[in-house]
């Protein structure tokens, strides 16, 4: 192996020489401790470790890094106290999750380093977001985001880099090629040569580096790294490297053949940079000592104090209270208002959201100069401009996670699902990454996912579900769903203040069918907290989105007293007191949902109203859905689907119970 010293000084070459070794100490000392039981699981990183190395060395200490499980030398080389680490390898308090996550999934503002989630492939698109709001605030800066050679085969690596390209963002896909994805061999993984060819495919420039070779993988990064900061755009780097060790511990190394072991082991990076260090007399056998033993020493210390730290301690309230970040209640306040569509009082908002955040970004496809499929941002793009209000290519996935990544960095991102239904190729972006962030590492994911839904308008099974129930069972998700203009727009503005991840859903039959007055000032209403649309004595029907109108509607078969009508509103989090005291007053209740009937939303707000209202009812509680089937494209078809026609009758069946 070649080193070529080039400009750097003595005094570097032997910081990435330290930079090196502790990242190989520290895992050599976990796998001790592994085989004593001290630690649960490990991921091993050695034979990799010049690529972390290289690259965290090459980058400033304040553009973010997206590390994978066997990058180690990323967050040694930003400085991280090591009793920090030990103790999130052991669960403990002093972690950076709070005893949540465990190994490498985590991050950390301080050392602008983005953890991983075991689905790999939506942190590319984190990255994204993340160089987006560089390039957005004029910032020269770089972010770098890690892939294994099995992750380029993933939807996320290919959508990542093509909205990388189209944007110009400057961020650095790293491809840690180590031959092999668990088990599976390179060549039965991909067909090129080298993965880096990958990237004349996106108008992408790319190299492919020695990853053994510390002074390789660092002057090329820091060359990039100088001109991406100054010419800002996407780079990939496939690093040719070899995992010594298994994917993990219990898994071996009996698949790999020996001639390539023995291969790769004679290419080690730390040894073959230390002979290079010794020979050129930069590093001498009594300096090699006295480093290896300073790292050894700070590695027992703060692995002593890590261990000295108490079990962690926790309570149901502790960890419920720690799902969602805390929000200040938002009241209504008093104001004009005008009469107004549904489609309008979105557009009313989505300009009043803009004009108050000066740092909100609007992602989706169409949503540009077109206005969106619906209309519902039309005049914004010529309003706000590119730079906020961006077309997308066709990328659900990765568009969710650039806006998360863009919202790491303290903004507010705003996507629209062109329909609700093709949400379902971004749902692990949505309920892993959204989702469970503030709960993992304390990281609000300000984002809000725009969803048109809902049938009635014969589109058939891909433009019609009303799936909101794929995600209220999810903790962290808010879920929104209005039903009339004043609320739509009072709403959208309250679910874009919030920090919390929000999926907000339009009925589509509802943008232009449904007016009503309309506050023309920026007034927020709060989450979670139903309305009474109509007072009746006798049944309390509990609905939302469009079936509000379907259950006014209803009761004008009934004498005016009898029906109460509960517009939910707000599904996650959902007002269990005016439900039950609706439940507690009529004795009987009807459940009313679009979705399909089994498995739906209302089946939960079913079994809460039985197992806290049961002595105040005098009947079953009642549910009425859709049938259970896909939503049908013909007319006559899906008015069978739909459960308006049958709603009377459940209602009379209630209440002659």
């Amino acid at each position: 192996m070649r080193f070529a010293k080039k400009k750097i000084t003595e005094k570097k070459l032997l910081a990435l020489y330290r930079a090196l070794l502790l990242p190989r100490r520290i895992e050599e000392k976990m796998l001790l401790l592994l085989r004593q039981g001290q630690i649960s699981k490990w991921f091993s990183g050695i034979g990799q470790e010049a690529i972390a190395v290289g690259v965290t060395e090459a980058l400033e200490k304040d553009e973010y890094i997206l590390p994978l499980h066997r990058n180690l030398g990323v967050f040694t080389s930003r400085d991280i106290p090591l009793h920090r680490l030990f103790g999130q390898w052991q669960g403990k308090r002093s972690g950076f999750t709070q005893g949540r996550d465990r190994s490498f999934h985590f991050g950390t503002q301080e050392h602008h380093i983005v953890g991983m989630i075991s689905h790999l492939g939506p942190q590319l698109g984190v990255a994204c977001g993340l160089a987006l709001s560089h390039k957005q605030m004029g910032e020269p800066k770089l972010c770098a985001v890690f892939s294994g050679e099995g992750g380029t085969s993933e939807g996320d690596f290919h959508e990542a880099l093509n909205l990388a390209s189209v944007w110009q963002l400057p961020v650095l896909f790293c491809i840690e090629n180590n031959g092999y994805g668990l088990s599976t061999p390179s060549q039965e993984q991909y067909a090129v040569k080298d993965l880096a060819e990958r990237g004349a495919g996106y108008a992408m420039e790319s190299y492919v580096v020695n990853g053994n070779n510390i002074l390789e993988v660092y002057h090329t990064v820091n060359k990039l790294a100088n001109e991406m900061r100054q010419n800002p755009r996407p780079v990939l780097i496939e690093f040719k490297t070899f995992r010594q060790r298994g994917h993990e511990e219990a898994s071996g190394t009996a698949y790999v053949p020996k001639s390539l072991q023995k291969k790769w082991k004679s290419k080690d990076p730390v040894k073959n940079y230390e002979n290079y260090l010794l020979k050129s007399a930069i590093l001498s056998e009594t300096k090699k000592e006295e480093i290896t033993s300073i790292i050894d020493l700070e590695i027992q210390q703060e692995w002593n104090q890590a261990k000295a730290e108490s079990e962690i301690e926790s309570n149901e309230s502790s960890e419920l209270g720690s799902v969602y970040q805390s929000v200040d209640k938002q009241l209504n306040n008093i104001s004009n208002k005008t009469e107004k569509r549904f489609v309008d009082a979105l557009q009313l908002g989505l300009d009043q959201a803009f004009a108050q955040n000066p740092d909100l970004i609007f992602m989706g496809q169409d949503i540009g100069a077109y206005g969106g499929v619906f209309k519902v941002s039309d005049g914004l793009f010529a309003k706000y401009g590119q730079k906020r209000v961006r077309n997308t290519p066709l990328c659900e996935s990765v568009v969710i996670s650039c806006a998360y990544g863009y919202a790491l960095t303290g903004k507010k991102a705003l996507v629209e699902m062109q329909f609700a239904d093709f949400v379902s190729t971004g749902f692990t972006a949505v309920v892993n990454l959204l989702a469970k962030s503030y709960y993992r590492w304390g990281q609000t994911a300000d984002v809000v996912i725009r969803m048109p839904c809902g049938g009635g308008v014969n589109a058939g099974p891909f433009h019609s579900q009303s799936n909101e129930a794929w995600f209220t069972t999810v903790p962290g998700l808010k879920v929104v769903y209005p039903a009339f203009p004043e609320d739509a727009k009072a709403l959208l503005l309250a679910a874009i203040a919030d920090p919390n991840p929000v999926l907000f859903f339009e009925h589509k039959k509802l943008y232009r069918t449904t007016r009503g007055p309309v506050s023309d000032a920026p007034i927020l209403q709060p989450l979670g907290k139903a309305l009474c649309r109509q007072k009746g004595e006798a049944l309390s029907l509990i609905t939302y989105g469009l079936g509000v109108h379907w259950a006014l509607e209803a009761s004008e078969e009934f004498n005016s007293n009898l029906i109460e009508v509960i517009d939910l509103n707000s599904l996650v989090p959902w007002d269990q007191e005016t439900v039950f005291a609706s439940v507690r007053k009529t004795n009987r209740v009807l459940l009313l949902q679009e979705d399909s009937q089994f498995g739906g939303y209302m089946g939960e707000i079913a079994a809460q109203i039985a197992e806290h209202c049961f002595e105040y009812l005098d009947a079953p509680v009642a549910r009425l859905g859709a049938l259970d089937t896909p939503v049908p494209f013909a007319a006559g078809l899906e008015e069978i689907y739909l459960p308006q026609q049958r709603l009377v009758g459940k209602m009379k069946a209630v209440l002659k119970y």
